[in-house]
């Protein structure tokens, strides 16, 4: 078997083909049992996204490939975080990098580390903040039900609204700022502000922009911009393993918080461990990530939308729109909806009808009741066009004669 260097530099210097083509597989088709068939669980076409309940994204082959290496070799796994980081960290421009548990986990292991510091003490007390900072600051607009994560370190959330209230909740307390990206345009506090008022106070601030890539520029964007730390999952558009995440930032921030988690055993996060294989594979699949045609997909996408809204056209009543979200999940959706007097036939039930087809589609969880959703980004190809004719046929069934 190759060393493990040979085969990181392989994997480094391998242009990743697929992704340079337009409605090139992801996945490819394996050999051997039908596990989920055995175990009778459904599986689908991802017309929805990255949601974590529908397994979010496909490893790529190359992402794939480098899991199974790992599991063929023992290594200490303190160096392997070193060297992974360190890769990961020159790739994206960042001073220090680390492969977490998703990024719910790094929520909570980045937290610990604005509390604790490399102190032993206090990283074994956690979440007993007894002699510690204990108040994380976070826009009302901005609560969420990840901050879960962040409060598992023992911290109080402390609201604000305007500049002036963050300035005024800020105490010795205070141990850090949190930032949910995909609510930037509710909150009041918008990115530079919010960084400026953590320098000017000394209060590293954190960024949560889990499922906020793509653009692929965003992962680098937050960091140059002055954020102590950000994270992005690793399972979603970066379709690294769905057990993975990033945390990029400072680098006696990233030290403290590889203290607080596996493979330390008196740890909040000892939990929250990361192996070898998940390591590996979110470094593969950003390296792919980056190497990829990013226009040549977004043009994919693009025609995915058109397949699925071209075959429902002409249906009486049916309208479409097509949609970029403007932060998390940025890539084309497609909403459909039509008058129930015509087509007498709910979305929520035209889903049930999907799901329950052959082959089964997933549609976006419905926010609007009056709408059909599809989100086109994790589909495989020739999904598109399975999904249209779904659709339309769902749809046309339901039509009054």
């Amino acid at each position: 078997m190759p060393g493990r260097r040979a085969f990181l530099q392989r994997i480094a210097s391998a242009p990743f083909i697929g992704a340079l083509l337009p409605g090139a597989a992801v996945a490819r088709k394996t050999k051997g049992r039908d596990l989920f068939a055995e175990l009778g669980v459904r599986t689908f076409i991802n017309a929805a996204g990255t949601y974590t309940a529908l397994t979010a994204s496909l490893m790529p082959p190359e992402v794939a490939d480098a899991w199974q290496y790992g599991t063929q070799h023992y290594v200490a796994l303190t160096e392997l975080q070193d060297k992974v980081g360190e890769r990961i960290a020159s790739m994206l421009g960042v001073e220090s990098a680390m492969v977490t548990s998703g990024a719910a986990g790094a929520l909570t292991i980045g937290t610990a580390a604005c509390l604790t510091g490399s102190d032993p003490a206090a990283i074994k007390s956690l979440p007993d903040l007894t002699g510690l900072k204990s108040e994380v600051i976070i826009q009302k607009k901005h609560r969420f039900g990840y901050d879960h994560a962040v409060r598992a370190t023992g911290v109080k959330l402390i609201e604000a609204e305007t500049a002036e209230d963050l300035e005024r909740a800020v105490n010795p307390k205070t141990a850090m700022m949190l930032f949910l990206n995909a609510a930037d345009p509710v909150g009041q506090i918008k990115l530079a502000d919010f960084i400026a008022l953590g320098k000017k106070h000394g209060i590293p601030t954190f960024l949560d922009a889990a499922a906020d890539v793509p653009p692929v520029g965003n992962l680098s964007k937050y960091s140059k911009m002055g954020f102590d730390l950000v994270t992005f999952s690793g399972g979603k558009g970066l379709r690294g393993p769905q057990s993975s995440g990033l945390l990029l930032g400072r680098k006696d921030l990233i030290a403290a918080a590889r203290l607080n988690t596996s493979p330390f055993g008196d740890t909040i996060a000892r939990g929250m461990k990361v192996n070898k294989e998940e390591m590996l594979g979110m470094l593969v699949a950003l390296e792919l990530y980056l190497k990829k045609d990013h226009d040549a997909e977004w043009k994919e996408w693009q025609r995915r939308v058109r397949v699925i809204a071209d075959a429902v056209r002409g249906l009486p009543s049916v309208q479409t729109e097509t949609f970029v979200p403007e932060i998390a999940n940025q890539a084309p959706h497609l909403k459909i909806w039509w008058d129930q007097s015509t087509i007498p036939l709910a979305p929520p039930e035209a889903m049930k009808q999907l799901r329950e087809g052959r082959p089964s589609i997933e549609a976006c969880p419905l926010t609007n009741p009056k709408q059909l959703v599809f989100g086109v980004w994790m589909m495989q190809p020739g999904d598109a066009e399975v999904v249209a004719k779904q659709v339309r046929a769902v749809l046309k069934t339901a039509q009054k004669a």
